[in-house]
């Protein structure tokens, strides 16, 4: 019970405070909520997807779907630490079909993987993927 008493929490309120490495939180984000058109766009995704399950079930049964399921979650884990080259994820967008569209992203690139963007810790990086730290890995521009 003493020695609880005399540590220093790193955390305040359960709020990751660390400025240096962070920056100073915006509370724009907390306040506007995502774009009517971003959400829109998200619950058209989510229709589509629980319709093409409902139709893989009428087809195929109700193993397939969950199945499927299975592999999405299997490939979504493997990636390659923060810092290095950045992960293709060819697998998930294979068996997601996500292979087949065509974004901003596949012209204008990422923003992130600019050479303006600032660089990754990747030893934070590796300390947020082992649950050791917690907090994003690209620092944030207020």
């Amino acid at each position: 019970m003493e020695e609880a008493s005399k540590t220093i929490p790193h955390q305040i309120g359960g709020v990751h405070n660390d400025l240096l490495r962070f920056g100073i939180h915006g509370v724009k984000s907390d306040i506007v909520g995502a774009h009517p058109l971003e959400s829109s766009l998200a619950s058209a995704r989510s229709t589509e997807e629980a319709m093409k399950r409902q139709c893989k079930v009428n087809l195929y049964g109700a193993a397939f779907p969950l199945k499927e399921e299975l592999d999405r979650q299997i490939l979504s884990r493997f990636q390659r630490p923060r810092g290095a080259i950045p992960s293709s994820m060819l697998g998930l967008e294979i068996v997601t079909g996500s292979l087949d569209h065509f974004g901003f992203e596949d012209c204008l690139n990422d923003p992130r993987e600019s050479e303006t963007s600032l660089p990754v810790d990747m030893h934070h990086g590796m300390e947020v993927r082992l649950g050791l730290s917690k907090g994003p890995v690209y620092p944030s521009i207020v």
